[in-house]
């Protein structure tokens, strides 16, 4: 996308909006694909908690992308978009027996993550195939709030529980089809990450009736210029060969399974925002744009860094800038930054804006959600309308009550 077309949207739909670019996520899912072009069976379900909008999933379903979900209603809105349940993965966490059951009746791949509910669906329900999501108690990533493979990590069977896993499956004479595990985001050695592949290679080993291996996601994306990124293509080359080499000890072909959320979407995604006010105290100069942590928390919530361009004035002189929202709380999105000079009305636009952004925001302070565009094929396509006053309100009930000074019922009694 060109920074004019930005602008475009900018004007068409206003601002705030969210942009993603279609082909971005199209090329993305070709990397990825290619990257593994040795393994045989390879299939990748997105991660729909990343951006669960519709048009993006039916774009992803077109490209013959499979689903994670994490819940029923991720479950649900991967049907609505016309997903095959076979092709939908369930891996919900500290979630009910009856949600559980109420995906597997759906048709969907249960995945479970502890020893408790796989003990009661194996019991119920043996006939149905499972996925047991292991943890191999190594993190990849550098970011321990996105890190989800370590020791006292709430996600996972642990490894050390393998025998009382084992001791589950044989009492309940339960199917297991599937082994799984995630490290968590931001994988930034592929050794590390080939480590734990090991792990749950020889957890494999103990079931054999297997017929595929999830390797979960978790890699990185350059969020600056400069910044490293996993790479793909050598993960791809080197767990693909030794992919297939235990496929070939286990005696059959495995599917090789990923759920690449951030990869795939996180670049694609553009957020647009209108300058309210530029505000200079003694030390800083404030650029207070027409959003907040309600419509971007990661930077707040995670600490992560997303490049600011001001798309108003691109060749404009740079200066230092603190970007901060108008929420009624300290919600800054960058400090002392260099951007192009920036005017108020100007339009700044935050990149890597498309993983755990709109699926993130809230009505906090009471504001709206803002619209999101879809951009295909040289057009922009509207996919979310902006939120009004009446979505605000529309699931509140009101109850009728005395008029302020005016005695209750029990009150006159």
């Amino acid at each position: 996308m060109q920074s004019q077309d930005l602008l475009n949207i900018a004007r068409e739909y206003g601002a705030p909006v969210y942009v993603y670019d279609a082909g971005k996520i199209q090329s993305q899912f070709q990397r990825l694909t290619s990257a593994f072009s040795s393994v045989g069976q390879l299939k990748l379900n997105y991660a729909v908690k990343a951006l669960s909008n519709l048009s993006v999933l039916r774009l992803l379903n077109s490209m013959g992308s499979g689903l994670d979900t994490v819940s029923i209603q991720e479950v649900q809105l991967g049907l609505m978009a016309g997903f095959r349940p076979e092709d939908i993965i369930y891996t919900p966490n500290g979630v009910s027996l009856e949600e559980i059951e109420e995906a597997a009746s759906l048709g969907v791949q249960i995945n479970i993550d502890n020893l408790s509910i796989l003990e009661q669906f194996g019991g119920k329900h043996p006939d149905i195939p499972v996925c047991i999501r292991i943890n191999p108690h190594v993190m990849a990533g550098g970011n321990t709030k996105i890190s989800v493979g370590h020791i006292d990590s709430k996600f996972g069977i642990s490894i050390h529980q393998i025998p009382h896993l084992l001791r589950i499956v044989e009492l309940t004479q339960m199917k297991v089809n599937g082994i799984h595990m995630h490290t968590g985001s931001d994988i930034l050695d592929i050794d590390v990450f080939l480590y734990a592949s090991e792990i749950l290679f020889e957890t494999a080993k103990q079931f054999k009736d297997l017929e595929f291996i999830d390797f979960g996601s978790g890699f990185k994306v350059p969020y600056k210029e400069g910044d490293i990124q996993t790479n793909v293509e050598e993960l791809g080359e080197k767990l693909g060969g030794r992919f297939n080499a235990f496929c070939k000890e286990y005696g059959r072909d495995l599917v090789l399974a990923f759920e690449p959320g951030k990869f795939l979407v996180s670049e694609a995604g553009f957020f647009l925002t209108r300058v309210n006010v530029v505000k200079q105290t003694t030390s800083t100069v404030f650029a207070g744009v027409d959003s907040g942590f309600n419509h971007l928390i990661r930077p707040m919530l995670y600490g992560s860094s997303h490049q600011i361009v001001n798309l108003s004035n691109p060749q404009g002189k740079q200066r230092y800038y603190s970007v901060v929202g108008y929420i009624c709380e300290t919600d800054t999105f960058a400090s002392n930054r260099r951007i192009s000079e920036i005017s108020e009305g100007d339009i700044l636009c935050f990149r890597n804006a498309g993983a755990y952004c709109f699926t993130m925001a809230s009505n906090y302070n009471s504001r709206y959600r803002p619209a999101e565009v879809l951009w295909m094929d040289g057009q922009a396509h509207l996919i979310r309308r902006r939120e009004s006053f009446e979505d605000l309100i529309r699931n509140q009930v009101e109850v009728n009550l005395p008029a302020p000074g005016a005695k209750s019922a029990q009150q006159v009694k």
